[in-house]
This record gives C-alpha cells, sequence and structure tokens, in this order.
C-alpha cells in the first residue's frame, strides 16, 4: 500500500526523534552488569590503616567464633527461613554437618533449611577470610568530626599514605575512597582543603595512579550547585596533577529532604545527577540524617520507617536506567556484647555470658531483617558500622539469593527455551522484561559471591559467555540465530 507522504518529507522530523532517542539512550544506558559491592564500611580518617579491611575480618571471624561456633546457631541466631524447628543440641549440629558434607543434595531435598544454613555458614566463613570488606570510605565527616585544621591537614596526609602503602601491599578491598564534609558555607573550605591534600598526597606516593574503584563521597546534598562545585574541582585538579579527564568519580549522600524536592516543588534528584556531568556512580541513602531531617523522634529513626521507604523509592523512580548504584543505610544497633573479659580479672558469670549472646544475637537479626527490606525493594547495597555486622551482610546477601534459586532457575530455562515466546511456569507468567530480571539475579548473584560462575551456568541453563553479556535480547538473538 502506498503511503501518504514521501520519506523525504518524513526525514526532518525523523531526524529530531533520532537525536531524542540517542540522548535518552545516552543518559538511560540501564544496567551496566559492573561488580557492586554489596556493602560500605565507613571508619574514621583518623583510625584508617593499609590492612584495616584484614583487620575487620580478624575481628569479625572472632564475633563468629564466640557467638555462631556453628551453623545451626548461626543460622537461627540471625532468623534464617526454618531453622526454628532445626535441632539445638551441638551433636546434631555435628550429624548434620558430615551429612552436608558427603551429600548436600540429599539434604536439599530432605532439609532445606538445614541446607541452606549450612551453604550460607560456609560462604560467609570463606568470605571473611577472603575478602572481609568490599568497599570501604575514609571519613572525614560524621565518623570524623570537626577537629583543628593542623590535625586534619595530618590525618589527610596519613590517611593518603596508608592507601598508596594499601595499594602497593595488595591490602586495600576492592573499592574504596573518602567522605569529605559537606559544601556548607561552614565546612565547604574545610572539604577543599582535605580533598586537594589527600589526592595530591596519594598521587605522589602512588607515581599518580589512583586505586581502582576510587571514588569521593559528598554527604548532605541540598542543591545542584554543590553537586556541580565538586565536578568543577575535579577538574581543576586533573589539570593541575595531572589526571586524565574523567578520572575522579564521586557518590551523592540522599539525606536531607530538599535533595528529594527543592524549595519550587520539583524532584531534585535527577537535578542533582544533571549537576554531576556523568562522574557520579552511585546514590547512597543516609537513614538517620534524613529522618531527623523530617522531624522523627530518635526512638523511631530507622531503615524500615515509612519515610525512609518514600525517600528510597523516589531515588529508584529519578536514578532507574542511568546505571548509577543505589545504597540504603545503616543499622546503628551494633551486635557488640556489653561485658568483656579483662585479662587478670574475674571469669565472666553465666549470666554475663548469656546476656553478651542474646545481645548479639538480638542485634544480628535486627541487621539481617533490615538488609532483607533493603534487597526486596532492589536497593543491593547498604552501610556497615561494626566489625561484627560482616556476617549478618553476607548471610542476608546470600540467603536472599539462594533461597529463591530453585524457581529463579526453572523461570529462566523455561523462558530462554521458549525463545522470547511468552511462557506460564507454574502461576507465574513472564515477559521480555521479566527475563533480563532473571538474568539479572544471576548476575547480582555472581558478583556478591552467592553463586559461582559455574553453579551459575549449571543453574540457569546459559553459557558462561551468555551470562557474561548481560543482556537477555542478545542471548536470545543469539539462540534465534543459531536455530535458524
Amino acid at each position: 500500500m502506498k503511503m501518504s507522504l514521501s520519506i523525504d518529507s518524513l526525514r526532518d522530523t525523523a531526524a529530531r526523534l533520532q537525536q531524542a532517542n540517542n540522548d535518552f539512550a545516552r543518559k538511560y544506558p540501564g544496567e551496566i552488569g559492573r561488580r557492586q559491592p554489596v556493602h560500605t564500611v565507613y571508619g574514621g580518617a583518623h583510625l584508617f590503616k593499609a590492612d584495616s579491611a584484614q583487620r575487620l575480618g580478624a575481628l569479625a571471624r572472632r564475633s563468629m567464633d564466640q557467638f555462631a561456633p556453628d551453623f545451626l546457631v548461626f543460622g537461627k541466631a540471625i532468623g534464617l527461613p526454618g531453622t526454628v524447628d532445626l535441632p539445638d543440641s551441638i551433636k546434631d549440629a555435628r550429624d548434620l554437618s558430615q551429612r552436608l558434607e558427603v551429600n548436600p543434595d540429599e539434604v536439599l531435598r530432605e532439609n532445606k533449611p538445614a541446607w541452606l544454613a549450612h551453604a550460607i555458614y560456609r560462604r560467609v566463613s570463606e568470605k571473611l577470610r577472603r575478602e572481609p570488606v568490599e568497599d570501604f570510605r575514609i571519613d572525614f565527616e560524621d565518623g570524623y568530626g570537626n577537629r583543628p585544621d593542623a590535625e586534619e591537614d595530618g590525618h589527610a596526609v596519613a590517611a593518603a599514605g596508608e592507601v598508596a602503602e594499601g595499594a602497593r601491599n595488595e591490602t586495600l578491598p576492592p573499592f574504596i575512597g573518602i567522605r569529605i564534609k559537606p559544601f556548607t558555607e561552614e565546612l565547604r573550605e574545610r572539604s577543599f582543603r582535605t580533598l586537594d591534600i589527600f589526592i595530591s598526597t596519594l598521587l605522589d606516593k602512588t607515581g599518580d595512579q589512583l586505586p581502582e574503584n576510587f571514588v569521593v563521597t559528598l554527604p548532605k546534598i541540598t542543591i545542584p550547585q554543590q553537586v556541580s562545585t565538586l565536578v568543577d574541582f575535579f577538574e581543576l585538579l586533573e589539570k593541575v596533577i595531572p589526571l586524565p579527564p574523567g578520572s575522579l568519580k564521586m557518590e551523592m549522600m540522599i539525606e536531607t529532604t530538599p535533595s528529594i524536592i527543592n524549595d519550587r516543588g520539583e524532584i531534585n534528584l535527577p537535578l542533582l545527577l544533571a549537576a554531576a556531568r556523568g562522574r557520579c556512580v552511585a546514590a547512597h541513602f543516609g537513614t538517620y540524617d534524613y529522618t531527623a531531617s523530617c522531624n522523627i523522634t530518635a526512638a523511631y529513626q530507622h531503615m524500615m520507617h515509612p519515610a525512609c521507604d518514600f525517600a528510597k523509592n523516589m531515588m529508584q523512580v529519578s536514578f532507574a536506567g542511568t546505571g548509577v548504584w543505589l545504597s540504603d543505610g545503616a543499622t546503628n544497633i551494633m551486635p557488640a556484647a556489653p561485658h568483656r573479659f579483662a585479662e587478670g580479672g574475674p571469669p565472666l558469670s553465666l549470666e554475663q555470658v548469656e546476656e553478651n549472646r542474646t545481645i548479639v544475637h538480638r542485634a544480628w537479626n535486627l541487621h539481617y531483617n533490615h538488609i532483607q527490606h533493603s534487597l526486596e525493594n532492589a536497593f543491593y547495597q547498604g552501610w556497615d558500622l561494626h566489625p561484627a555486622q560482616l556476617p549478618t551482610r553476607y548471610a542476608a546477601v546470600y540467603a536472599f539469593f539462594l533461597e529463591s534459586l530453585d524457581a529463579a532457575s526453572e523461570r529462566l530455562k523455561n523462558f530462554v527455551e521458549k525463545a522470547a515466546k511468552a511462557t506460564l511456569v507454574g502461576d507465574v507468567f513472564d515477559d521480555a522484561a521479566t527475563g533480563q530480571g532473571l538474568l539479572n539475579y544471576f548476575l547480582r548473584a555472581i558478583n556478591c559471591g552467592a553463586l559461582t560462575e559455574e553453579e551459575a551456568v549449571e543453574l540457569s541453563g546459559l553459557s558462561i559467555v551468555e551470562l557474561r553479556s548481560g543482556s537477555f535480547v542478545k542471548i536470545l538473538n543469539s539462540r534465534q540465530h543459531r536455530e535458524t
């Protein structure tokens, strides 16, 4: 059938649409498939050492040894699904553990809660030995406080030297950075100075090499000009030091009400991201500053407050598809035992030992539930403030992926086999968008360590090349091409 309009007459209109589509694609590249850390550990800049990650790992392992000597104790303490019905005795734990070592598949069929608790305990223990911290933020803000200028200058130099030593000794976590003070009128000059001293010292000691995945965190943002000023500062530093253009990256902290909605009633988050001019890699939610800015009293300031869910939903809508990682806040109830044995002093009483255990287990359970809430709402990263939170961080992340592994595997295999035809598995109906979501599930499970690549290949029915492609459309197109 002949068209009423000629192709030539539509050329200008099509060109404008092409430009708009290309602009949109640049702003919304989608999931980039790169590894996102599951947490960020914050620590005062005055305390940071080149081997801080290893020290934190040792403290985390000590906490597990003391308060979770086996997988049943740990599973019950954090509240893993089904563990309430598992046995309590040491002998039963030993017998189950031996069976799980010999034939885990058989136990999985008979007793999934036991299998899950054992698998998570082993993987957490291994993670704490191999890579206890994924991301560390050297803190010059809340975890550091306001100090005399000479003292902060000295700590900036010392912390940069420790990072350089860690880079030489390969003791740094995979992701690292610093948090500077906010760009308020009272603190911006101090913040500029700290950042300048730290970066200059670090590059002087490393031969102008930034650590891999280095980032600068800007807290308590209220207006886009604060973000753009940091980017301007980056550009000036890169010219003077010098660094290749675009080397310095930032992450935003969303912890004030104006960072969500500005004084004109506009959603401020996209404006903050635009002000970063392509340098923002992540947005971190600040639970306690945000709830305080909402006038919520201290007793009700926690990660699962509806005010926090609202703010994080706004972050999701504003940053979805941009490639910006989202991170939730921190649980501020620490798994710290109140009674400590003093060398040379009397031993702890049975009551003190039990109170220590109860308090640590209660804090672990709270932390686990907070992380599960974050994960269910697609916040795959959060803050950790204490080494004894590391076991529950990894346990919650691993449980999130392992618990739903069978269903995800079945759905993905069925959907791939149907080559993009809508398919019904059980009572769940999948479409192409869900297919990408299922692929993202396996990619995140691999990146966080819940699954190995070999396990993901076996369970998903995909090849390692297909998994690494990160694109469900590419996988289907490739398979359809092979079939034809």
